[in-house]
């Protein structure tokens, strides 16, 4: 659960890197809560109640979105590619599952290596 916080945390911030666990992590949490609020909202005939769930998670979202595609070595740009049908989901899926781009790159330092080193 700390991951999904630690992103709400980021709520708008589009620089840096996001590791995949962070990635991963966060989209795991966001789809259990709305599967809760989504049975939640129709127990109580507000089937609403989730869809207000995912516009207030729109802009992380799409922020640790960015980040992760930075931690890859690619621009943000790319998750533009998502609205081509098909071919564009099946490649950010690709991206957001590759490992992270060894060291520094022009987004920052590696996240995965900084947790080493702190905790060494």
């Amino acid at each position: 659960m700390s991951w999904f916080i630690e992103v709400l945390k980021k709520y708008a911030v589009f620089s840096g890197r996001a590791r995949r666990k962070e990635y991963w992590m966060f989209w795991l949490f966001a789809a259990i809560i709305y599967v809760v609020l989504l049975a939640v909202g129709l127990a109580i005939k507000v089937p609403y109640l989730a869809l207000v769930f995912e516009v207030a998670i729109l802009l992380p979202s799409l922020a640790v979105g960015v980040r992760r595609l930075h931690d890859t070595g690619r621009s943000g740009w790319w998750l533009l590619f998502g609205l081509v049908p098909l071919v564009g989901g099946i490649t950010l899926l690709v991206f957001s599952c590759s490992d992270s781009q060894p060291g520094v790159n022009k987004y920052g330092p590696n996240p995965k290596e900084e947790t080493v080193l702190a905790h060494a």
